[in-house]
């Protein structure tokens, strides 16, 4: 029986390349996978892109108001597997969606994205995941102190922030996110938080 999967990590853990491996793995033994990712990713657009340099095209940019399960449900014959890359952007209808092509059309699909954002909060897409999911893997990754990292931090223009969107917008600010531990996490949060009541007294 095919099964959902969601493979989360803290950001800079290696899931693009991960999810390029397994296509090829499944490629290489003749076998043909659907990749998607949604279009609120913007790096690389239409492609994937790892920060070790591998990069691949996806076969479908998820839209908003795509119904995934409706959209692919007769055109998955001559595939083995879906694979979708930042998941975290999904909307919770769309992980429903995902789940019914693996019960009816017995597909498995292996989702990548972040569990949480830079405040530590969930993502919809990946909150869907955690409740539905057959299987959970953590893909892990370490701070830079050495020890696993599990959160996100965001800078802006190099500056640590912990207000603001849970998506950043593209074009106003340069904006960066670090994978931390837990212990640098709430060490530089705790610096961010006094400095904003420094600047309000």
């Amino acid at each position: 029986m095919a099964k959902l999967y969601f493979r989360y990590g803290a950001m800079n853990c290696g899931k693009s390349a991960v999810l390029m491996q397994v296509a090829h793995n499944y490629e290489e033994r003749g076998m043909q996978v659907l990749v998607m990712k949604p279009i609120q990713d913007k790096k690389g657009e239409e492609y994937l892109i790892s920060r070790i340099g591998l990069k691949r095209k996806v076969d479908h940019l998820i839209q908003k108001e795509d119904n995934l399960f409706l959209l692919w449900k007769d055109r998955l014959q001559n595939f083995s597997c879906i694979l979708v890359d930042e998941a975290q952007f999904l909307a919770r209808e769309q992980v429903d969606q995902l789940l019914q092509l693996v019960i009816k059309c017995n597909v498995p699909v292996i989702c990548y994205g972040l569990r949480t954002d830079f405040q530590t909060n969930g993502f919809p897409g990946s909150i869907r995941l955690l409740e539905l999911a057959h299987s959970l893997e953590e893909i892990k990754t370490i701070c830079s102190c050495g020890k696993k990292a599990m959160f996100n931090a965001r800078r802006v223009n190099g500056k640590w922030t912990f207000d603001g969107e849970q998506v950043a917008i593209d074009g106003f600010d340069e904006v960066t996110y670090e994978s931390l531990c837990p212990v640098c996490y709430f060490e530089k949060k705790e610096k961010w938080d006094q400095f904003k009541k420094s600047v309000k007294c």
